[in-house]
């Protein structure tokens, strides 16, 4: 698989930090992803379950959504959701930002949108929630993704990390992390940034283990989420 970005362009990333150092955490963080990954599957299954007939029953589409994004060593892979947008998403996004440009300022600026007109009523409550990501179990399971670490980006973001870059790509993204329990969208991009780099450059399993705990109140408030 190639990398969807030209990495080249970040001379400041070294070709070892791209594809063979080990990821940030080494066998003690995998181990804890992959049996922390299969527990949760197996004991939220009956939610996956519940999740899927909602959704089908909202409006017929597709239950997943898969999302290119770069993973470890700038590597891209499908990054899992339950979907929440109507299935012309692409279309309805394209439409509403040429229409709005406060819209298309603050998409430009955060890659999200407080309101998203692509989001279905069922999807504005799974996201509210967030257990859209629950999907991502599985790309923790084939190793594209971790418990904690980065949130996954796409190609475009890269840029947007200048020479933090090197230290997104060190680590494999995460289910959670320093963003989502620090504000999650109302974040400025360039604090996340800043998080994610500080996140590889001083890893701790007690840190992964205190971000965990400090996730499940935040997602029960659901701060930062639309």
């Amino acid at each position: 698989m190639k990398p969807s970005v030209k990495l080249a362009a970040f001379p400041f990333v070294r070709e070892t930090e791209r594809l063979d150092t080990p990821a940030v955490g080494g066998p003690l963080k995998r181990a804890f992803d992959v049996v922390s990954a299969a527990l949760g599957l197996f004991m939220l299954s009956p939610l996956f379950i519940m999740m899927i007939i909602l959704i089908k029953m909202s409006d017929g589409g597709p239950v997943f959504y898969r999302h290119r994004r770069i993973g470890r060593g700038g590597r891209p892979f499908y990054c899992l959701k339950f979907r929440t947008m109507k299935t012309n998403g692409d279309a309805i996004l394209e439409s509403y930002l040429r229409e709005n440009p406060q819209a298309r300022a603050e998409w430009i600026s955060t890659r999200k949108l407080q309101s998203d007109p692509r989001v279905t009523d069922v999807g504005s409550v799974i996201r509210k929630l967030s257990l859209d990501e629950l999907p991502q179990l599985l790309n923790i399971l084939r190793g594209e993704m971790s418990i904690v670490g980065p949130r996954p980006i796409i190609g475009e973001e890269l840029e947007l990390y200048g020479p933090a870059a090197a230290y997104y790509m060190r680590s494999r993204p995460g289910l959670t992390g320093i963003w989502q329990i620090s504000g999650r969208n109302d974040v400025p991009y360039d604090k996340r940034v800043a998080y994610d780099q500080g996140y590889v450059e001083n890893w701790s399993f007690r840190g992964d283990v205190a971000i965990i705990l400090k996730t499940i109140p935040v997602v029960c408030a659901a701060r930062g989420s639309y």
